[in-house]
């Protein structure tokens, strides 16, 4: 009989160390974790207070030991052993690796840029889908080469398309069946400055002969002499380019087209337009009514300023110049970063204006996008605004320009100079 614990004897001890070992080398040190003691155990289940643990022979519970009586080391609830690398004989974790801050921040870069760029694709079809394109400038006849510099005629229209009784009333705008210009201009985008050129409608203007945009007719002139805006009024906005180019000898790239809800409706996107109104102005026909002074236009506010004619000294003359001004602010407001970086704003601003624009077919909206930025850039004084040179009256009534000074401007124009002609 040994002295050896169940199931060990001499034999299975095998080349271990320790007390009363053959070998030479002590038996390394083992540890054995903290263990809580409980109540003294019942004789035969332990020692100490501390349960017997079960061991695995087989697959089957057998103290601890192994079929040849090794001890393996492994006791369920109990950790006698040290993991590798511990000298101390206690299992130790590999550290966790750094961060990679550059792998983090380049994948993190690629995201935005990628989303970025999706959401500007996006955008962009979807703006382009929203643009009318109605107009056919290739129905227009006998017009003038191109010059350099892209120019652009810009109408508002009396529209009241879309419009119900409520906001026809609120507007001040009437009831008057069709269509009609109350404003166009000419912008001109070159590398020598912007112009912004304000044809007043009363402009007294020759009726060339001309193709009919529906009927595909020839029209021959009669020489027929009338205001400006009844060429929009007699065959849309085909007639109207045609005349402006007859009239001028300027070629038009691009026509650009807003109705009054439009007009309304993209100021109030923006938040409104703070101008400057230079004098007290109270006129019943567009509803206006303003204090001298600096002030914010809501939509309804803003369309009353820009038709205003009736209550001021100049009439036409002074309504256009009021229209230049308001224009050249909205589109200065419209580009300032609190619009064009959030989106709450910039989606409604965008969707408000080109839901009701009719532009002609070969219009992008890179092109919408330069004429913006001009007009914006004549307000903040890069560019010029005026009028079309007027000389006085003509036999009818009708402003009558100024031959001399007009012929130069449109030299000036084609050739892409800096202009320095007046309207005086």
């Amino acid at each position: 009989m040994n002295d050896w614990p169940q199931a060990w004897s001499d034999d299975n001890r095998g080349n271990r160390y320790g007390r009363g070992s053959a070998g030479a080398q002590p038996e390394g040190a083992r540890v054995m974790r903290q263990v809580r003691r409980g109540q003294t155990a019942p004789p035969g289940q332990g020692y100490g207070g501390v349960p017997q643990q079960q061991s695995y022979v087989n697959g089957q519970g057998h103290g601890g030991y192994d079929d040849d009586g090794y001890d393996s080391g492994y006791n369920t609830g109990q950790v006698y052993g040290g993991g590798p690398g511990d000298p101390g004989g206690r299992g130790t974790r590999e550290p966790r690796p750094a961060p990679n801050w550059r792998r983090r921040f380049k994948w993190t870069a690629i995201t935005l840029v990628t989303v970025l760029v999706v959401t500007t694709v996006a955008t962009y079809f979807w703006a382009d889908s929203k643009l009318n394109r109605e107009v056919d400038l290739s129905k227009v006849i006998e017009r003038p080469e191109a010059g350099e510099g892209t120019n652009y005629l810009i109408v508002g229209s009396d529209s009241r398309a879309g419009m119900t009784d409520e906001q026809k009333k609120e507007l001040h705008t009437g009831s008057a069946e069709g269509k009609r210009t109350d404003s166009m201009m000419i912008l001109h985008v070159g590398s020598n400055g912007d112009t912004l050129v304000s044809l007043p409608r009363d402009s007294n203007v020759k009726i060339p002969s001309y193709k009919g945009s529906d009927s595909g007719k020839l029209y021959e002139s009669t020489g027929r002499e009338t205001k400006l805006n009844a060429a929009y009024a007699e065959d849309g906005p085909e007639l109207l380019v045609r005349t402006v180019e007859a009239n001028t000898g300027l070629h038009i790239d691009h026509y650009v087209e807003i109705g009054f809800a439009g007009f309304a409706n993209i100021v109030d996107s923006v938040g409104g337009v703070e101008i400057d109104i230079p004098q007290d102005i109270k006129d019943s026909k567009s509803g206006a009514d303003f204090k001298k002074g600096t002030q914010t236009l809501n939509g309804q506010e803003a369309l009353a300023f820009v038709r205003t004619r009736y209550a001021l000294a100049g009439s036409d003359l002074d309504r256009t110049k009021n229209q230049q001004k308001f224009l050249s602010a909205l589109a200065n407001q419209v580009a300032t970063p609190s619009t064009v970086l959030n989106p709450f704003k910039l989606y409604p601003t965008m969707g408000a204006g080109l839901d009701t624009l009719i532009v002609d077919k070969d219009m992008s909206l890179w092109d919408l996008a330069s004429m913006f930025w001009a007009m914006k850039g004549v307000s903040g004084g890069e560019g010029k605004s005026m009028n079309m040179p007027i000389s006085g009256n003509s036999a009818n009534g009708n402003l009558q320009w100024d031959t001399a000074k007009v012929k130069q401007l449109v030299e000036q124009l084609k050739n892409d100079e800096t202009v320095t002609v007046t309207s005086k």
